[in-house]
C-alpha cells in the first residue's frame, strides 16, 4: 500500500512541476532574437533577383524579331490567358454601346460610350474626337489609361491631355480602369489574386481592358489603324508598357513613372508593385527590362520624375530600361524612336505639363515627321474640365468585376485531378504530385546552428539558427520539459512565435517538448516594409510562398524527427499558418503524426465569398490550387491508412 501511495504522490509530483513553468520566463526565451537585423528582407531580395532573366544579346535584327514574336506570343499564352476562361474572354468579341455626345465645346467633341472588358463586364470610356471631319480623314489614335487616381477619367491632368490631342488633329480616349473612377470602391487591385486561386489568370481582365478600347477606337471611321499611340501615368504606365510590348497595333508608347526592373523592385520597396504588375510566372520568361526592348521595331517615350517620392524614380528605374532597350533600337536602326525624358518641374509623380510637352513632341515626330507640328502649350478653359458626374457614363445594374467572376469559378472547383477517382474518394498516388507541382514545393536540407542555451527550473531553452538550403534562415527555440520527453510539438502562428507563450506553457506542463519557429513571413521572419508585396514578387519569379513556407516545415519536421527519432505533431494558431500546416502534414507523412489547426479555414472559397485579396492572405492565393484542392480534400489526402492526421480546434 505504501508503493501505491509513493508511485501516486511521484505522479503528483511531476505533474506539479511540469505545471510550473512560468509564462514570463517563456516569454524571455520567445523574445530572443536570432537572426541578424534586415536578413529577412535581404534574403527574398537575393532570392527573387537570381530568378529574373537577363535580355539576351542579339547581332542579327531578323533575329531579334523573331525571338521579341516568339516572346510575345509566349507572354500571352503562358501568362496573361491562363485557363480555360481567360482563353475564352481572349477569342469573345466585345460590345460597344456609344451613349450621349457632350456637343458644346469648341473644335471638338466627347462621344460617351462604354465597351465589354470581357462577357458582362462593362467599362465606361470617353472618345475625344475634332469636329468638321472629312470621312477620308485619317487621324492618329490616342489611347489615354489611369493610374491610381480615384478620379480615374476625370482627372484634370488626363482631360487636359485629351483636349490638346482632338484639338489637333487625333482621335484620343479617356478609358476608365478597374478599381478607379466609377468602378472606385468597387474593387480592389489585388482581387485579382481571387482568380489566381481559381487557376484563371487574373492578369488577363487588367489587359483586355487596355485592348478592347483600342477595338472600340479603332471602330471610328477616321481611326488610323497605323498610327495608335497609348500613355499614361503610374499605373497607366504600367498598362502603357505591358500591353504596348505585347500589342503591335500600338505604334508609340509613353509610359510615364510606371514600371521598373524586376531587380530594381526587389531593391526598392516604393517600386514593387501592385498584383497585375507583378502576375504569377511573368519573370521566368521575362523581365521588364524585356518588355522594353520589345518596343524597338516601334516608338518609345520613357518618362521619368527626377523626385519621384510614389514609385519609379528617374535616378534608380530609368537605366536598366534604357540599357536594355537602347542596344535594340539600335541594331534596328531606329534609335531616333527611342527617346528618355527626365522630369525636374515639379519632378514629382506627375503628367503635368512638362512630361505633356514631350508626348506632343513625339506624336508629332512619329506621326507627322516633325516634332513642332503639334503646339507644345495647351490652350483650354476651366469650362472645358468637366466633373465625375458630368463625364460619367451609365452602365449596366447587373456589371460583374473581379469578385463575381471568382464566385462563379469557385462553385463548380475543386475538379478532380486528372487520373484520380472522384467516386473512390481522393486518391494519394494521383494527387500528391499534383499539390507539389501547384505548390512548388523544394526539398530543403537543414543546417543547424545551435546559440546559447538556457536552463530554468522546469524546462531548458535552446535557440537554433536553421540554414534551410542556400536561400533560407529560419529562427527556432525548442523548449524541453525536465525530465527530458522525445514527444516535440512544431508551434507556429500568424503573429510569430513570441505570442505563442501560454500555448508553449500547457505543452511543456504536459511534459511535451516545443519547437517554436518563425517561417517565412511571419514573427522573426517577417520583413518589416511592404510584406505582401514581396510574396506577390516570390510568385512573379516563378515560386509560390505557400510552397515555401510548406517546404520550410516539411523540412525542419524532418530535421526535429532525425533528432529525436519519433514523428512530430504541428500546432498552428491563425488562419494563415494553419493553411501552411495543412499542407506540410498532407505532404509529410513519415515525419509528422498529425496537426493541430486553429483558427483555420475550413475551404478557400471563404477567401472570395469574404472579398479578400493577395494583400490580406498573400500566400493563400496560391495560383490554381482550388482548382483541384479545397480544405476537405486535402483532410482526405491528409488520412493514411483510415487515420485522421488533421484536427480543427
Amino acid at each position: 500500500m505504501k508503493i501505491i501511495h509513493s508511485i501516486v504522490f511521484l505522479i503528483v509530483l511531476t505533474g506539479l512541476l511540469r505545471s510550473a513553468p512560468k509564462t514570463a520566463e517563456i516569454q524571455q526565451a520567445l523574445d530572443t532574437k536570432i537572426l541578424a537585423e534586415g536578413l529577412p528582407l535581404e534574403q527574398v531580395r537575393l532570392f527573387t533577383e537570381s530568378r529574373v532573366p537577363e535580355v539576351p544579346e542579339f547581332n542579327d535584327p531578323d533575329e531579334w524579331q523573331v525571338y521579341s514574336g516568339r516572346l510575345r506570343q509566349q507572354l500571352l499564352d503562358n501568362i496573361v490567358f491562363r485557363g480555360n476562361l481567360a482563353k475564352y474572354w481572349r477569342s469573345t468579341p466585345s460590345k460597344i454601346e456609344w451613349d450621349e455626345v457632350i456637343e458644346d465645346l469648341p473644335e471638338y467633341r466627347i462621344k460617351k460610350f462604354r465597351f465589354e472588358i470581357l462577357p458582362g463586364w462593362f467599362c465606361p470610356a470617353l472618345l475625344y474626337e475634332p469636329k468638321n471631319l472629312n470621312n477620308d480623314q485619317k487621324l492618329p489614335v490616342v489611347i489615354n489609361v489611369n493610374g491610381h487616381d480615384p478620379k480615374g477619367k476625370a482627372a484634370p491632368y488626363k482631360q487636359i491631355r485629351c483636349i490638346h490631342q482632338a484639338r489637333n488633329g487625333m482621335i484620343a480616349v479617356n478609358v476608365e480602369w478597374i478599381g478607379m473612377g466609377q468602378f472606385h470602391n468597387r474593387m480592389s487591385h489585388y482581387k485579382l489574386a481571387q482568380l489566381d486561386l481559381c487557376g484563371v489568370s487574373g492578369l488577363a481582365p487588367f489587359y483586355l481592358n487596355v485592348s478592347r478600347a483600342l477595338d472600340a477606337a479603332l471602330t471610328h471611321p477616321n481611326a488610323d489603324p497605323e498610327r495608335v499611340a497609348v500613355a499614361g501615368l503610374s499605373g497607366g504606365g504600367w498598362q502603357t508598357i505591358f500591353f504596348s510590348a505585347l500589342d503591335t497595333r500600338v505604334k508609340l508608347a509613353n509610359p510615364v513613372a510606371g514600371y521598373s526592373s524586376f531587380k530594381t523592385r526587389a531593391r526598392h520597396t516604393s517600386d514593387l508593385g501592385d498584383s497585375e504588375q507583378t502576375p504569377n510566372d511573368l519573370a521566368t520568361l521575362a523581365d521588364y527590362t524585356h518588355l522594353t526592348a520589345l518596343l524597338a521595331d516601334r516608338a518609345l517615350l520613357l518618362t521619368k520624375n527626377a523626385k519621384d517620392k510614389c514609385c519609379f524614380a528617374a535616378p534608380h528605374s530609368l537605366p536598366p530600361l534604357k540599357e536594355a532597350a537602347e542596344p535594340k533600337f539600335k541594331l534596328l536602326n531606329r534609335e531616333k524612336y527611342f527617346r528618355t525624358h527626365i522630369n525636374y518641374d515639379p519632378g514629382t509623380h506627375n503628367f503635368e505639363a512638362d512630361n505633356r510637352r514631350q508626348l506632343y513632341k513625339m506624336l508629332g515626330y512619329v506621326f507627322y515627321g516633325d516634332q513642332n507640328i503639334i503646339p507644345h502649350e495647351e490652350k483650354h478653359t476651366e469650362a472645358e474640365i468637366h466633373s465625375a458626374e458630368k463625364l460619367n457614363v451609365p452602365l449596366p445594374e447587373n456589371n460583374i468585376d473581379l469578385g463575381t467572376i471568382a464566385e462563379y469559378l469557385a462553385d463548380s472547383l475543386p475538379i478532380p485531378v486528372p487520373g484520380s477517382d472522384p467516386l473512390a474518394g481522393v486518391e494519394r498516388h494521383a494527387c500528391i504530385p499534383t499539390l507539389h507541382k501547384i505548390l512548388h514545393t523544394t526539398r530543403y536540407e537543414v543546417t543547424a546552428q545551435q546559440l546559447k542555451a538556457q536552463n530554468f527550473k522546469n524546462f531548458s531553452v535552446t535557440p537554433w539558427r536553421l540554414q534551410l538550403g542556400k536561400a533560407w534562415t529560419i529562427p527556432a527555440i525548442e523548449f524541453s520539459p525536465k525530465p527530458k520527453t522525445d514527444e516535440t510539438v512544431i508551434l507556429l502562428g500568424d503573429e510569430g512565435r513570441s505570442k505563442l507563450a501560454t500555448q508553449i506553457q500547457g505543452h511543456l506542463s504536459e511534459g511535451r517538448a516545443v519547437m517554436a519557429i518563425d517561417p517565412f513571413y511571419f514573427g522573426e521572419s517577417k520583413i518589416s516594409t511592404h510584406d505582401f508585396l514581396y510574396s506577390i514578387l516570390v510568385a512573379a519569379v516563378g515560386e509560390r510562398p505557400l510552397g515555401i513556407q510548406t517546404s520550410q516545415v516539411a523540412a525542419i519536421a524532418r530535421w526535429t524527427h532525425e533528432r529525436t527519432k519519433k514523428p512530430v505533431d504541428l500546432e498552428a494558431h491563425g488562419m494563415r499558418t494553419s493553411a501552411i500546416a495543412l499542407m506540410s502534414t498532407t505532404l509529410e507523412i513519415k515525419n509528422i503524426r498529425k496537426a493541430e489547426l486553429h483558427g483555420s479555414l475550413r475551404s478557400f472559397k471563404s477567401l472570395i465569398k469574404e472579398g479578400y485579396g493577395a494583400n490580406k492572405y498573400p500566400e493563400l492565393f496560391c495560383f490554381g490550387l482550388l482548382e483541384y484542392f479545397d480544405v476537405p480534400e486535402l483532410m482526405k489526402l491528409a488520412t493514411v491508412a483510415g487515420k485522421q492526421r488533421i484536427f480543427f480546434k
